[in-house]
């Protein structure tokens, strides 16, 4: 191998190379020869991370690999989590995953240049892609013309390794990591492996390149709830005057999960004029899990006893449900009177006696495979630069979930409602571990869905050399083909005999059908198992219980207002130009200036629910299903210019201002209404549905940057950043009545206008300067505030944050290489934020818009490797050391919604190099 800094020149100008690829029409790769660009090293990855970023065109940070299969976090998203402006969530199996830029979720995702999606959706599933396989991440926060449109956020390139990547010969790495969470109580693993060869062939040179990996990760995350607030004064004698929830429980998200990936690439430069290539991927995600569920329906209880109440009281209009209630309608036929005012404390605690326990499993079996294959060329000659790429892609995804509930009557159950951010509950002597007279409650809940998305695409690009202030023209095209099908059922008979009618133990089933719970959570009757319907059983016989309950065997039809078929076909082309002035003085003065047309033809078919017009026969007539096809034609011209001012080698200042877009998901666009009609009339039921008439997101951005580059890997930077959206999407919950029953329904919907605006501020450098072992520590720091406001005028949001947004998030890292010793310790910050509107939730009067909210959440990671050979490192890792977890409240922080027990985990890995 060369030296370390002649690998970091090369590797960055591949990363230069290929992110202009994610321009991602690959913009014309520039004429010269890589010898080598492998980066070796958490300085050397660091230096090319902010090599590409000082010399790219476009506001960005980069992420490259420390070697071949190592990553410097263990998954994409969680390496992701360290760039400036982005945040990202926890998901149901406690991967990192949903990467958001500076507080916008509409992000654009492409590998090694071509767009990537999972299933029907806009978004990719970063968590899909194991990070060993990448050699790097860019993340790109301003827009130019040859940039893919469809991210109103930015963009996510993630770059695969390259045969051209590696030195002539054989290159190649083995890497195997075994990790202990402290939640699930076990040890999963993964391991992979890279092998790639680089010979002449003739007057040139071919490359061939595989990489396979595979994980098995077994997860737990345990959840603890409060159900929705509501006057105690409709619920059981003595509630009067208090707000309590509608019900209490918890879940436990347990199971285990597979994800295999190999990728492949092929590389010939026949002259240096010319490259053939060809690349494919496969990757795959298998889970069978559940989610069990211990449930208490307070509400239902026959009385209440020993309750307190918290000083925080208020007047509230209250609905003869105890919900929210009504402004009324004077102008109604007849006049519709307001519902009464009362007036009430938040609760506290209290006691509910005889009331409805309920144990359930939802038995999980979900899958993810998609491939993408593609060819190309690329043809350098003077100033003349061509590529063309072809590439398909299909991604398949399935889920099945089978539901069974059990209940029995629960004595009493001490709730308390706010035990320092989340709820806590007891039942007195664990009734819900014991098999006794437990009975089928509710129905066989069965949701079923199977997804594919399939896209072919074809792109061009170009580019000629000037001499002169205009240093370059660059210009392509696009073509992009996308066909979506959804499938879906959810729905099931009821419990034999009626709800609660039927005892388990009287009907013929095996008697290891109720097993005790897998796990547990804390905060439940101090941590204590219960009984529950077994996982495996449920979803290998169920038509079994499809006889149990009345149903016929085999699964049921696909549900028409689920289904939807969407064809969409983009063409887009752009042309911009390059510009350079150099001035006496030394600075310089560069950028681009130009434009992306864009045109969209869609076409989705769903069935929506059409009420007639009424006649005199049925002045009320009901609602009827019929089908529906949308047919919409969009144009867009999305402009853009950047500059960047270079006073010296090391100082350089940037501005940029582009129009950028991001298209409905497919599922919103469905005009399909789904709910359950409900069992149990003491909660409110939920239901969702899509709106055909959404339109694309548009945003007018603008970023002003200072960037300083001292000494090796050594920088500083500050961004300001202005977002004006229109037409943003957000996802809205608001009662409707269907059929006489009010249902929570969840609806997307277009907001008008808002604005984002922000600091960036970032930093990282090795202190050199110290003497002997203290010159290998580094330390790297970012801080972002995202501030945000809807806009819309008249609007239920109006003056409100976007959702989703923390206005401050941080990075604070301590590095350390030197003498084969390797290590990080960094900590990642986001503040508080809000997720749905809450529409109908019981507030005081004048509150204004309310939100599910959740609290602010940090999390401290640490690595530490040693390189017991040039070829042979051995690491361990840790993530989640604070054991962070997520709280969310309803409205304000006196009424807790969940929590939720992020895992902690400790890891060991071996990589091998040759």
């Amino acid at each position: 191998m060369g030296t370390v800094d002649g690998i970091l020149r090369w590797s960055a100008a591949l990363a230069l190379s290929t992110t202009s690829a994610a321009y991602a029409q690959s913009t014309p790769a520039q004429s010269g020869e890589i010898e080598e660009v492998v980066v070796v090293g958490l300085r050397a990855s660091l230096e090319a991370a902010a090599e590409i970023k000082q010399n790219s065109d476009l506001v960005m940070d980069s992420i490259v690999a420390d070697d071949i299969g190592k990553f410097p976090d263990n998954t994409t998203a969680a390496a992701l989590q360290r760039v400036p402006g982005v945040q990202v969530t926890v998901n149901d199996n406690n991967e990192i995953a949903n990467p958001i830029i500076r507080g916008i979720p509409d992000i654009l995702t492409t590998l090694d240049g071509r767009e990537i999606f999972t299933g029907v959706g806009r978004e990719f599933a970063f968590q899909d892609l194991p990070a060993e396989a990448l050699a790097g991440a860019d993340v790109f926060k301003s827009s130019n013309a040859s940039l893919i449109e469809g991210g109103v956020a930015g963009v996510i390139n993630l770059r695969l390794h390259k045969p051209f990547d590696f030195e002539q010969g054989w290159s190649g790495a083995v890497n195997t990591r075994g990790i202990y969470g402290d939640n699930v109580d076990k040890v999963s693993g993964t391991i992979g492996g890279l092998v790639s060869n680089r010979w002449n062939a003739g007057d040139g040179e071919m490359g061939a390149l595989l990489n396979v990996s595979y994980s098995d990760i077994d997860f737990d995350r345990p959840i603890s709830f409060n159900c929705d607030p509501r006057s105690g004064t409709q619920g059981p004698p003595g509630g009067a005057g208090a707000i309590l929830p509608t019900c209490v429980g918890g879940l436990n998200q347990y199971g285990d999960y597979q994800r295999p990936q190999v990728n492949a690439a092929f590389q010939w430069k026949p002259s240096d004029e010319l490259e053939i290539y060809a690349d494919g991927i496969y990757t795959e995600y298998e889970s069978r899990w559940e989610t069990d569920f211990i449930f208490s329906d307070i509400f239902a209880a026959q009385n209440i006893t020993n309750l307190t109440t918290t000083g925080r009281c208020d007047s509230y209009r209250v609905n003869d449900a105890g919900f929210q209630g009504s402004e009324g309608d004077p102008e109604a036929d007849p006049p519709e009177p307001p519902d009464p005012v009362q007036s009430l404390c938040v609760g506290q605690a209290a006691r509910f006696n005889n009331v409805p326990g309920l144990t359930s499993t939802q038995a999980r079996d979900s899958g993810t495979d998609q491939y993408v294959i593609a060819t190309g060329v690329r043809w350098n000659s003077g100033s003349w630069h061509f590529d063309g790429d072809v590439s398909y892609e299909r991604s398949h995804t399935e889920n099945r979930i089978i539901i069974v509930d059990i209940g029995k009557q629960v004595a009493t159950v001490d709730v308390t409602i706010d035990d320092d951010k989340h709820g806590t509950t007891d039942m007195a002597g664990n009734p819900l571990g014991v098999a006794d007279d437990f009975r089928f409650a509710n129905s066989l809940f069965q949701d079923l869905n199977d997804a594919v998305g399939k896209q072919f695409a074809v792109a061009a690009n170009g580019a000629y050399d000037l001499d002169g202030w205009l240093s370059q023209i660059q210009f392509g095209v696009r073509y992009a083909d996308r066909d979506s099908t959804f499938r879906a059922f959810s729905g099931g008979p009821p419990a034999p005999g009626g709800n609660r009618a039927t005892l388990v133990s009287s009907v013929d089933l095996p008697s290891n059908f109720l097993v005790r719970s897998p796990s547990s959570i804390s905060y439940i009757n101090g941590g204590q198992h219960w009984l529950t319907p077994t996982r495996n059983f449920l979803l290998d016989q169920t038509d079994t219980l499809r006889a149990l309950y009345g149903a016929p065997p085999g699964d049921p039809d696909w549900d028409p207002t689920r289904n939807y078929d969407a064809n969409e076909q983009a063409y887009a082309g752009y042309l911009q130009g390059k510009y350079l002035f150099e001035f006496g003085n030394g600075w310089q003065l560069d950028g681009l200036l130009g434009g992306r047309m864009v045109r969209t033809d869609r076409e989705i078919t769903g069935t929506g629910t059409i009420t007639p017009a009424p006649t005199a026969e049925e002045p009320d007539p009901p609602a009827v299903l019929t089908p529906v096809t949308t047919d919409t034609s969009d144009d867009d011209f999305l402009p853009s210019f950047s500059a960047r001012l270079k006073l010296s080698p090391d100082l350089q200042f940037r501005f940029s201002a582009a129009r950028t877009m991001a298209r409905p998901a497919f599922e919103d666009l469905n005009p399909g209404l789904t709910y359950e009609v409900p069992i149990n009339a003491n909660i409110r039921p939920n239901g969702f549905g899509g709106n055909p008439n959404l339109k694309s997101q548009r945003s007018d951005a603008f970023d002003l940057t200072v960037e300083y580059y001292f000494a090796r890997s050594n920088y500083v930077s500050a961004a300001l950043y202005y977002r004006d959206i229109k037409d943003r999407i957000v996802d809205a919950i608001n009662p409707e009545t269907i059929g006489g029953v009010t249902y929570n329904i969840t609806r997307p919907r277009n907001v008008g206008s808002a604005e984002l605006q922000g600091i960036e501020l970032a930093g990282q450098m090795f202190f050199d300067f110290l003497p002997g072992f203290w010159s290998g520590f580094g330390a790297m720091a970012n801080f972002t505030l995202a501030d945000s406001e809807i806009t819309t005028q008249d609007d239920v949001l109006e003056g409100e944050e976007l959702q989703g947004v923390s206005k401050y998030s941080y990075n604070l890292g301590l590095l350390y290489e030197q003498s084969g010793v390797t290590g990080r310790l960094i900590y990642t910050h986001r503040s508080d934020y809000t997720e749905a509107l809450l529409g109908g939730l019981l507030a005081p009067l004048g509150a204004g818009a309310q939100f599910n909210g959740v609290r602010d959440n940090g999390r401290l990671d640490f690595s530490l490797g040693y390189d017991f050979t040039d070829y042979l490192t051995v690491s361990i890792d840790g993530t989640n050391l604070t054991q962070a977890r997520y709280y969310s409240y309803f409205g304000n922080e006196s009424f807790p919604h969940d929590v939720r027990d992020d895992e902690r985990t400790f890891g060991v890995s071996l990589r091998a190099r040759f």
